[in-house]
């Protein structure tokens, strides 16, 4: 085998780009109603009212809502952001109201994968600020910039399997079924089965 044979077969596969923080804060991800900017530490404050705000309707799907359970919380929540974006592991957007600036939820790349250039969806938003179709806007405009601006492949995405709204905003996303996690989380001292879903980058 020649040298650039071998070179060709070896060669490094595209791995995920993914922008400065920086760069998206001075050009956030726009919809009609929405900005979608990177969670930096000073929104903790904003995050936590968020929470604590909506915390009766958060905490039945998301397990992670009972352990928020301090303003510092929320700002050490916001400085794992920082370092997981800084650090290639996630890409997490504060959404906000694009006429008042207020912080309306969050919209997250997790877990991602760069050889696999993968990752996995999640969102939640403050109870006064869903159905409107805020979520569906956000997260769509997300998985786009996860498409567009950081290569990705394929995002997962789950939701429990009796969280209808969630579901619905899956499936308005154009995810495709793939299957049940049985007793994914727990939350609340009850078992949620996961419906699991994913989008790859050549789906329609």
């Amino acid at each position: 085998m020649s040298r650039a044979e071998h070179d060709e077969t070896h060669t490094v596969p595209h791995l995920l780009s993914i922008p400065a923080r920086a760069q998206i804060r001075r050009q956030p991800v726009e919809t009609s109603r929405l900005l979608l900017v990177p969670i930096e530490i000073s929104d903790g404050d904003e995050l936590w009212d968020a929470v604590e705000g909506s915390r009766w309707h958060l905490e039945r799907w998301l397990p992670w809502v009972p352990f928020n359970g301090t303003r510092e919380a929320s700002v050490r929540y916001a400085e794992a952001c920082v370092a997981d974006w800084d650090g290639g592991r996630a890409v997490r957007f504060a959404i906000r109201d694009r006429q008042s600036r207020d912080l309306l939820g969050v919209v997250g790349l997790d877990s991602c994968v760069h050889l696999h250039r993968s990752c996995e969806l999640g969102y939640w938003l403050r109870r006064d600020a869903t159905g409107k179709g805020l979520m569906t806007e956000a997260a769509n405009a997300s998985v786009e910039f996860a498409f567009s601006r950081m290569a990705m492949h394929r995002i997962r995405c789950a939701a429990a399997t009796d969280n209808f709204p969630s579901l619905r905003v899956i499936q308005r996303l154009g995810f495709r079924f793939e299957g049940i996690a049985r007793q994914a989380e727990l939350v609340q001292s009850r078992w949620l089965d996961h419906a699991v879903f994913a989008k790859l980058s050549q789906d329609e």
